[in-house]
Order: C-alpha cells, then structure tokens, then sequence
C-alpha cells in the first residue's frame, strides 16, 4: 500500500478521518509506505521554514495518529531522487492533451492556463511516478484523485505494452462513504488543509478555545432544527462531524437533538471533537520534541523507499535502453 499527504497545510480532522484512520487499518493486512509528498507541494509557492517545520509536524502526527513506525515507512518524496528519475521518463512518453484534460489542472489554473506553472500542469505524471516505483496494490486516494489514478493505470499499461511488463497496474481505494466533511465555513466544498481560511476546518493541534469557536461560528442553515438533508448543507456537514468523532448513527443524533437548537448542538460537538483529538494531541507532544527521533523514522523510511524504488528503477533503464552501469551493460 502506498499513499501520501502534501505538507501544504496544517493537518486536519478531515484528514485523519478520510485517511489516516484506514490507513492505521491497513497496516495491518499491508506493507505500507507513507510519503509526506513534499515535492508535490512545491506546485504552490510556499514558505521554506513553515514547509520544513510542517513537514516535521507531519511525521510526529502519522506516529500519534496511529502510524506504527516499525511497520510501516514514513518518508519525504525528496529524499528518494528515483521519483524524479521516473518522472523524466514517463514525460517523454506523455501527450501534452492528456494533461491539459485534467480536472485538477484546469480548475487550479483556471482562466490562467498559460501562466500557472509547469509543475502544478506535470503533477499527475510525478503522481504517476510515485506510485508506479513501488510496485503498489493498493493506493488509497479521495475522489478528486480518481482521475490522476486512472491516468497512471494507463500509463502503466502504455508502457508495459512498449516495452514489456515492468509496472504492476495499481489497484484505487477510496475512502468509506459518508467520511468526506466539507468546510465549516463554505460546506458546499470539501474541508482541505491548504485552505486559506483556517476558519474553515480544524486542525488535527487546534487547542480547545479555537475549536470552540470554529465550531460556534460554523455556517449553519435557515431554521433551527437538527438534522440532515439536502436543503440544509450546514448542518447536514456538522452532523457528519458529530458522527464520524462520536461514532453514532446520524440518525440518533438527530433523535437526541429533536426540538433542540443550533447553539446546544455545536457546543456539544465542539466538545466531541475537543476529547477526540485530546488523545492524538497528547501523543504528539511526547513525540514532536525529539529530533532525533524524527531524523530517524525518516531516515529508515527513505532507505526503504530506495530500495524498493531503485530497483524498479533500473528495470526502466533497462526496458527503455539506458546504460544502467551495471555488470551486463559493460560490452
């Protein structure tokens, strides 16, 4: 199983139930490799100190989210150079149309095409090379990924069809329904890290007076009554929330709230949500101060994601001509 988050923002609540949750699950029946995607993130301008802390920030949130550290490998992208290596390969063997029809680029870009950047236009082709370096099964994604898997699933299957069977054709997994929480403050999109409104989630570290008051000042819907429907996004989304921290059927939820008002909800909720990120707060906190500690987990993760990589690697040298330096190259 391979997967991976940007360190674009802050981690959030919706990252951990749309994410790292099954993830800690599929340790378990999976060899996992967990990449902090910090090249991907380089498509957006960004801080170098907040991108290197956020980046540390990640890891020790993997490891108090559950992540176990000896099973599983925790790397950053930039640390395993074959990522890029491939990328260069499978750019010389993808049409410039296939990346101009996809969804993520033409939304980021907008009417701006022409200005925004090469790597936000080529982020599907590295995505594509991420996953095919390690001969993955499994690659957990959220829907607004579904059309890049695809895309590496083809391109998978082109270059096999060129040049033999290198690339194993990944598998998508996408997460359990109902685990998708849309934004607090805009709740007709998807809660996202990267947003610029922190307003508009909470973050997986948020101490209990500032998830108080995001919860507070949640948009809600007209009227006054608790529960879901098409016709009240708002507090459709906060019932999701309660749900997905407490556990419960959204139905029972909203039997307990009958003929109860907004505000004795989202104080409630804004509870839940304060004891179920206490655990994770309180483990990354005895974890984040040490270091050494991270240099570690991410040093044994990218040894890992070299090996596995480089040798998927030189089997593409190999397949499309390249002198590998190895002992059969020598003639």
């Amino acid at each position: 199983m391979l997967t991976g988050l940007q360190p674009s923002g802050p981690l959030m609540i919706g990252n951990y139930i749309g994410a790292l949750k099954d993830w800690v699950g599929l340790q378990a029946t999976h060899e996992s490799l967990l990449m902090i995607a910090d090249l991907h993130a380089l498509t957006v301008p960004q801080n170098p100190e907040v991108l290197r802390r956020r980046s540390f920030e990640f890891v020790a949130l993997f490891a108090a989210c559950g992540i176990d550290i000896e099973k599983s490998a925790v790397f950053m992208q930039s640390h395993v150079s074959a990522h890029t290596q491939l990328l260069w390969v499978l750019n010389c063997m993808t049409p410039m149309g296939d990346l101009q029809r996809m969804t993520q680029f033409k939304d980021k870009a907008g009417r701006r095409a022409m200005d925004a950047q090469v790597g936000l236009f080529d982020y599907p082709v590295l995505m594509a090379a991420d996953i095919l370096l390690y001969g993955a099964d499994l690659v957990p994604v959220g829907d607004d990924q579904r059309q890049h898997m695809e895309f590496t699933r083809r391109m998978a299957r082109k270059f096999n069809s060129t040049y033999g069977q290198v690339f194993k054709i990944p598998a998508t997994c996408t997460p359990r329904t109902g685990s998708r929480l849309m934004g607090l403050q805009d709740p007709a999109t998807k809660m996202s890290k990267s947003d610029p409104n922190p307003d508009n989630y909470v973050a997986l570290l948020d101490p209990p007076e500032v998830i108080r008051r995001k919860i507070r000042t949640a948009v809600t819907d007209s009227g006054s009554e608790v529960r879901s429907g098409a016709s009240k996004p708002g507090i459709s989304n906060l019932l999701a929330l309660y749900a997905a921290v407490s556990g419960e059927r959204t139905e029972s939820i909203e039997a307990r709230y009958a003929g109860k008002r907004y505000a004795e909800f989202k104080n409630h909720l804004a509870e839940r949500v304060i004891d179920f990120l206490g655990p994770i707060q309180k483990r990354y906190r005895s974890i984040a101060g040490d270091r050494v500690l991270l240099g570690e987990i991410l040093r044994h993760g990218a040894d890992l994601a070299r090996e596995r990589s480089e040798t998927t690697l030189a089997r593409v040298y190999e397949a499309i001509g390249l002198v590998t330096g190895r002992q059969d190259d020598r003639r």
